[in-house]
């Protein structure tokens, strides 16, 4: 994160600047895509979004860090305390924490509801305890937390012109992680869980034992296409929702639309074979999408401004 970003933010305090650098380089580490997609913003509100993102990833990393030697108890012990932490520094309005830090101050700066953040570290509870869902609604409960709420907390930086755009960044923040799911299910698999919901699998006569022979059938590939249908639904429906955010915004979550949503298309490409391929939006398609939304960006920062700093 440049100081032209931090300065046009109105970041001052050297601690907290340094915690917001902190969680950019989470997000330049792991979030590829949605990096690549918060550079399309206005510098101002580039460093929030980077600070919601750390948190994300920093509880997932605590979550599904597999390199490390912790039982699923002790992760658990961690996350409580880390998370009960930060309710703690949430209700006094500032942190301590090098993540926290940066995302305490977001979340006051843009009035974040607290709801979002209890949704969200119950989702990641979730997955040290739960490792299938037998249907779509008992997977919503997580989905919500772990995805939809990451997008509810990024619409008032966003700057909405209707409420309703909550509704539809809720719809294309499921689309994300249902993609991730379909992208995912070896890796998953290996981390002892099952995200494609247990009823829908059998309507296709699949089991969780056949998913974990990791060959992919024909009946598996049919549960996938499945699958993907319910992706695309949500995104059609999410995108009336992109022109309801500050113009100067919009270029950002189309890129994300697209290159997210893009998963399920290289899953066909791949003829669904998840178990031994990973599905991947090339570089080329990234480019084909980010330059023109670059120059997008420009255009409606020109004509539009950047937006607000801050909800306060």
């Amino acid at each position: 994160m440049s100081v032209k970003e931090l300065d046009a933010a109105e970041i001052t305090d050297p601690m907290v600047r340094m915690s917001y650098l902190r969680c950019k380089a989470l997000n330049k580490q792991y979030g590829k895509t949605y990096y690549l997609a918060t550079l399309l913003l206005p510098p101002a509100k580039r460093p929030f979004v980077h600070a919601l993102y750390g948190l994300a990833r920093y509880a997932d990393e605590i979550v599904d860090d597999m390199q490390s030697n912790k039982s699923d108890s002790e992760r658990r012990a961690w996350l409580e305390e880390w998370s009960a932490a930060f309710f703690q520094d949430l209700d006094r309005g500032t942190s301590d924490d090098p993540i926290c830090r940066a995302v305490v101050d977001t979340a006051v700066r843009w009035k974040i509801p607290r709801g979002y953040f209890e949704a969200f570290f119950t989702s990641m509870a979730m997955d040290l305890t739960v490792t299938e869902y037998k249907t779509f609604d008992d997977l919503f409960t997580y989905v919500y937390g772990s995805a939809a709420v990451i997008g509810l907390q990024v619409v008032p930086i966003l700057e909405p012109s209707q409420p309703a755009a909550y509704k539809y960044a809720q719809d294309l923040g499921i689309a994300f992680q249902l993609a991730n799911f379909i992208r995912d299910v070896g890796e998953d698999l290996d981390r002892g869980r099952v995200y494609l919901p247990l009823d829908e699998l059998a309507m296709f006569g699949v089991t969780r034992a056949d998913l974990e022979k990791r060959i992919a059938t024909p009946a598996i590939k049919q549960a996938l296409a499945y699958q993907i249908e319910r992706v695309r639904a949500l995104e059609a429906e999410s995108r009336i929702g992109i022109s309801m955010l500050h113009p100067a915004a919009q270029p950002c979550i189309e890129a994300a639309r697209i290159l997210y949503c893009g998963i399920v298309d290289e899953v066909e490409k791949i003829d669904y074979e998840v178990f031994s391929k990973r599905a991947k939006v090339p570089t080329s398609k990234r480019l084909f999408v980010a330059v023109p939304a670059w120059f997008q960006a420009r255009r409606a920062r020109k004509e539009f401004g950047s937006g607000a700093i801050s909800a306060i």
